[in-house]
């Protein structure tokens, strides 16, 4: 394995590994080397329940907070800015040093220069088009204000969460498609922070609704929006997740990125698990970008595919009749 910033920045006497004390390694990746972190000792953070499964599945403590101490923190910098001076933020209270690793692309450098006037910090070492660096002893109290946020509707999001700052336009424009009366049984996966959800759950005919997102953040968002003894919350990966029985519909605006890389590989993976979970009457409501080549996929897996809607930025398709796969 090729060396790795991290590793390198240890090696290079950047940061040292404390001798008793645990290590706290917030947000690592699946895919992430951790090698050169003694696992006894290591606590990974990790929110997202694929990454939190991946990580404890290699007999690391996974935990979805942060620990009250530990003798190290290592921040594996986030794509939002806020979410990122947060988790700075909280784990310069836990530890007293912390140890931050960044591609540019995501903003290292620009959380390097606001830092550095607040002292404590480090040099920075280069390398694979991103930098480490250590802060210790900087005062960032006011950089832990990333909690839950008001937006319009009454909703409730927390920055680094999927469509933080507003209702996303396609979410919108399928709750708008969404018939008076639905089934009894229905899912939304990839719930996010509820906006879907509250919608299916203000048409008629609605018992029981399973709310499945892979983000810990975005459920407990869901669980202030959605207040509704019919929804139930399961913090899951939609593409293996199971209710115990086929389903009657599912409503879903699916990712199509892995970090910043769009996949499109990932929302037909959310259509097939969409027909594995629909019983064979079943129903799929969906909204895609328009760019996104989901037909193909929905065609090989519903037997019924019709439109029912488009904008400039999104389309809209019921599918219906789940082949067997």
């Amino acid at each position: 394995m090729a060396e790795t910033r991290l590793q390198r920045a240890l090696d290079e006497g950047l940061f040292s590994l404390p001798l008793n004390d645990d290590i706290a390694v917030i947000g690592p990746a699946i895919g992430a080397d951790l090698s050169w972190v003694p696992k006894k000792r290591c606590i990974v953070v990790q929110r997202h329940a694929p990454a939190h499964r991946h990580w404890a599945s290699r007999g690391f403590h996974a935990s979805v907070e942060l620990p009250d101490h530990a003798g190290l923190a290592v921040v594996h910098l986030p794509r939002s800015r806020q979410e990122a001076m947060h988790l700075i933020a909280r784990a310069a209270h836990i530890a007293p040093a912390v140890v931050i690793d960044g591609q540019k692309i995501d903003g290292v450098d620009s959380i390097l220069k606001a830092l550095r006037p607040r002292g404590g910090v480090s040099a920075s070492l280069s390398k694979a088009k991103g930098k480490v660096f250590v802060v210790q002893g900087a005062a960032l109290e006011d950089w832990v204000g990333a909690g839950e946020t008001a937006i319009e509707g009454g909703f409730f999001t927390r920055p680094g969460i999927f469509s933080a700052d507003g209702v996303d336009p396609g979410s919108r424009l399928l709750a708008q498609a969404l018939p008076q009366n639905l089934p009894a049984t229905v899912a939304d996966l990839g719930a996010g922070w509820g906006f879907l959800a509250r919608a299916v759950l203000a048409r008629d005919g609605v018992e029981t609704l399973h709310l499945v997102e892979s983000d810990h953040w975005a459920l407990d968002c869901a669980r202030r929006n959605v207040q509704d003894p019919r929804a139930q919350f399961h913090w899951a990966d939609a593409l293996d997740w199971s209710p115990g029985q086929p389903l009657d519909t599912i409503v879903m605006n699916p990712p199509f990125h892995q970090g910043r890389t769009a996949d499109p590989a990932l929302g037909q993976a959310f259509i097939r698990a969409a027909a594995r979970l629909l019983n064979r009457h079943g129903t799929l409501w969906l909204v895609a970008n328009r760019h996104l080549p989901y037909e193909k996929t929905l065609e090989e897996t519903f037997r019924e595919v019709r439109p029912v809607g488009h904008d400039p930025a999104f389309k809209l398709y019921q599918a219906q009749h789940p082949r067997a796969l």
